[in-house]
């Protein structure tokens, strides 16, 4: 299943965002949208987790929680 993750830190890098979803299972690929012009990330990302119970598994521990000092969204990407 394909997640977005919305509201990352600036600062976080695809290495961050594969470990903070690798806590629940199985990552098979992840990437940062990165602003063309700069280089840096534009806030979110998407995963692709190997199970769909893994993924809502993600979504419900998550969604809402705080990294760093941002408040993320983790929802099924569509």
């Amino acid at each position: 299943m394909k997640l977005i993750a919305l509201n990352l830190p600036r600062d976080f890098g695809e290495k961050d965002l594969e470990e903070l979803f690798t806590a629940h299972g199985n990552v098979i690929s992840c990437s940062l949208v990165l602003d063309k012009e700069s280089g840096s990330s534009k806030g979110f990302g998407f995963v692709e987790m190997a199970l769909d119970e893994e993924a809502m598994a993600a979504i419900e521990n998550l969604h809402g929680s705080k990294v760093n000092k941002n408040k993320i969204r983790v929802k099924p990407a569509t």
